[in-house]
């Protein structure tokens, strides 16, 4: 396919088999919310054990994206796909049936490697398929579509199958979309892979794995715990060992990541973009959870179903965005967009222990619309600023920053809202009541009805006014990062890029036969 053809129906119908392993993942960060006490009840697991199963997917899927992606650009993105899908499937038979919870934490390490290796295929894929900048626009806007939708609807798929079925049914409904995907792809998905990539950088793979893991894991124990040694000196070491993997880029034959990329405005401004929106939303969503469920008293049912009311304004944001983006600037409908969700923090701020829930959900509804707008342009804008055969590569590294936006969300603005809670007690109030509101909620529950609900009041209340504070402080980094957005992105809407690697048409055996479909990019 040359860089100016447009794509066809069969583009946009694979488009819509990689929205399978996209969904998928996304919704297996989230699925497991309802079903830890029943894993729990079942398998005897420890409180560790529990932040385990919870944790160790995110972390082995972050400390694993740059080299999926850089492996991904050698041996080709469908390929990998395609092993991601058989281990991601396996592993999701092994997690339903796991008979301990070691087994089940190994389950979801897996689980852990396969997200790795379909994340960022999905997108560089999209960027080889789609060279058409107004197509490559819609065809992401529908890909963050798809990433949000799936991260949604996980509590409430989850909490679906948990009242009709055994708790291995949040993990086994994974098994035949992968089956479905590994039939649909090799018909429908082209292969790419660059050229003359030279041999895998195993040193350079070590070096990402020990940087991205220890700062994560020092970031959210931090955020759990609040400050001490081992974490960061995590964090520490971290960054040591980041500081070692870019030397090792500058220097090795074949390094995993094109540095240069990162002298692109539209790259590493996007990349900054994302970071900051994912810390605003996912901050936000821890709050916003605890408030529906402590404060209103929902179910985690009940307050997931409710969390799907800001879809509809949600739904439209990414088309929205990209048709904006089509008429101007599109460094311009990025800050609007973070103005847009700094409005929604503006609402949160008004929120109190006894506001409805129309305040709540307005507030998370323009926040959310806001920032999933942001996404879609600066996903765009990191993919399309790239030569095809990088795309794995920008891919992983975009994903990668969210993964850190995602922590920091929870570590920065977690941090500023427990110290305005604990701000807003009263200095005699009990010791178990400071540590949060779901201490103070434990707590309440074995107290004489009146006494419990004076604690509840006082810790509900100074619950919503931590909400208010982190509320003023991500409306102000919203505002910040708009105008700092515009500035920096002004003027970098998608081009054309001639590809580094003199690309050459790659035979293939499989079904997908159009000649065109199947350029090494």
């Amino acid at each position: 396919m040359g860089t100016t053809d447009r794509a066809g129906r069969k583009e946009w119908i694979a488009l819509g088999v990689l929205a399978l392993p996209l969904l998928l993942v996304s919704m297996d960060v989230s699925v497991l919310y309802f079903a830890v006490p029943f894993i729990s009840a079942d398998l005897g697991v420890s409180a560790t054990e529990q932040l385990w199963i919870f944790d160790i997917y995110g972390f082995v899927l972050a400390g694993l994206l740059i080299t999926m992606g850089s492996l991904g650009d050698r041996i080709g993105r469908r390929r990998l796909l395609l092993f991601g899908a058989i281990g991601f499937g396996l592993a999701s038979v092994a997690a339903a049936y796991a008979q301990s919870p070691e087994q089940l934490i190994a389950a979801r390490a897996v689980l852990g490697i396969g997200g790795a290796t379909l994340m960022p295929s999905t997108l560089a894929l999209i960027r080889n398929m789609f060279h058409d900048p107004a197509q490559r626009s819609k065809a992401i806007a529908f890909w963050s579509a798809v990433m949000m939708g799936g991260i949604t609807l996980g509590p409430v798929l989850g909490g679906f199958l948990l009242e009709h079925f055994w708790w291995g049914s949040v993990f086994l409904i994974n098994t035949p979309a992968m089956v479905l995907l590994l039939v649909l792809a090799p018909m429908l998905l082209p292969e790419f892979k660059t050229p003359r990539a030279g041999r895998f950088d195993l040193i350079g793979s070590v070096l990402s794995l020990a940087a991205v893991l220890p700062v994560i894991w020092g970031i959210k124990e931090l955020a759990a715990d609040g400050a001490s040694a081992l974490p960061v000196v995590s964090i520490v070491a971290g960054v040591v060992f980041g500081v070692l993997f870019v030397q090792r880029q500058r220097t090795a034959a074949y390094p995993m990541l094109d540095l240069s990329m990162f002298r692109n405005r539209a790259f590493s401004g996007s990349l900054a973009a994302n970071t900051i929106g994912t810390l605003a939303l996912v901050g936000n969503a821890v709050f916003l959870t605890q408030y529906l469920q402590l404060v209103h008293g929902l179910s985690p049912f009940k307050a997931a179903l409710w969390s799907l009311a800001p879809s509809i304004l949600v739904g439209g944001a990414a088309p929205l965005a990209t048709v904006l983006a089509g008429k101007m600037d599109r460094a311009y409908v990025i800050g609007g967009a973070f103005v847009l969700a700094a409005t929604g923090y503006g609402v949160l701020t008004q929120l109190d222990a006894d506001s409805s829930l129309a305040v709540p959900l307005t507030g998370a509804g323009l926040l959310a619309a806001g920032l999933v707008m942001v996404m879609s342009l600066v996903t765009e804008a990191v993919v399309g600023s790239v030569a095809p055969e990088r795309a794995g590569s920008a891919s992983a590294v975009m994903e990668t920053c969210s993964e850190f936006g995602g922590a920091l969300g929870i570590a920065v603005l977690g941090s500023i809202g427990t110290a305005a809670y604990r701000a807003d007690l009263p200095s005699d109030v009990a010791a178990p009541v400071r540590e949060g509101l779901p201490a103070a909620t434990a707590a309440a529950a074995h107290l004489p009805a009146q006494v419990a609900d004076t604690i509840l009041t006082t810790a509900r209340h100074a619950f919503t006014h931590s909400m208010n504070v982190v509320s003023v402080v991500g409306c102000l980094l919203l505002l910040t990062t708009a105008a700092a957005a515009t500035l920096t992105l002004r003027g970098t809407n998608p081009q054309h890029p001639t590809p580094t690697d003199n690309a050459t048409p790659t035979p293939t055996d499989n079904a997908a036969s159009t000649p065109e479909l199947h350029l090494t990019a």
